[in-house]
């Protein structure tokens, strides 16, 4: 069967759908760009996105949220009208990378006494969520406080797998890995600044490549980011993009 963006979990509620889109919603966190938006089944006429914006907008609005956010259908380019649209409006405009790998596949590590990998129990749970609100808290207090519950929710659902990495016993990365049949997704790695460029990321990795050894192990990077050349030195497969939009009203 093969990998597709549908693989890939949502931290989110399908709330609405239609014939056009799907709207999902996260009250738990409104404030996850990631977790409140409107992906469209197929490319909408302008007139069609226009009328999906002004929804949007009206219903972000009503619970306090600041944002617009559209995913597209997969592996198509966005229609020059919509570009021209969007860029006119101040959105901004990314994409996504859907990666995998056999685990097999993945590059072998030289022995790295100074790092160690832990699965996320409650005797180190305090030092994993200390680590992801110290990486979150750029993006505000309220973000890195609802994210803190978020994380703490993950750690109780079994499809989840939450780890955490030490340099020399300090906690410097984190990853949390969604459990399904046939997948391992590698979903929200990250390794403090003040740690970088010491194998951590590679190590975390490893770690997910042993423990999930019979799954294929999935990920999607932003394709305008540096990490993406990595997983493609790791022997990662590009199976396909996904544009997205999105706009913050000041």
């Amino acid at each position: 069967m093969p990998i597709t963006f549908e693989n890939i979990h949502k931290h989110t509620h399908l709330l609405t759908e239609n014939d056009l889109y799907q709207h999902y919603h996260f009250p738990e966190m409104l404030s996850r760009y990631d977790s409140n938006y409107i992906e469209f089944k197929t490319f909408p006429s302008l007139n069609e996105l226009k009328e999906a914006e002004r929804f949007l907008r009206d219903f972000h609005r009503k619970n306090g949220q600041k944002h617009v956010k559209f995913k597209f259908p997969a592996n198509e380019k966005i229609p020059a009208d919509i570009v021209n649209y969007l860029n006119k409006e101040h959105y901004d405009i990314g994409f996504l990378e859907l990666y995998a790998i056999e685990p097999n596949q993945f590059p072998k590590l030289k022995d790295h006494s100074d790092i160690e990998v832990q699965i996320v129990t409650e005797k180190n749970l305090k030092a994993f969520l200390a680590l992801q609100y110290q990486q979150d808290i750029m993006f505000g207090s309220n973000f890195a406080n609802q994210k803190v519950e978020l994380n703490k929710k993950i750690f109780e659902d079994p499809n989840f797998m939450q780890l955490l990495a030490l340099y020399k016993g300090t906690p410097a990365g984190t990853v949390d890995v969604i459990i399904s049949e046939d997948t391992a997704e590698i979903d929200n790695l990250g390794v403090d600044e003040d740690f970088q460029k010491k194998g951590i990321g590679s190590r975390i990795q490893k770690f997910v490549m042993d423990t999930f050894h019979n799954k294929t192990v999935i990920l999607v990077a932003d394709g305008q980011d540096t990490p993406k050349e990595m997983y493609k030195r790791q022997n990662y497969q590009y199976l396909g993009y996904q544009y997205y939009t999105q706009k913050v009203e000041v």
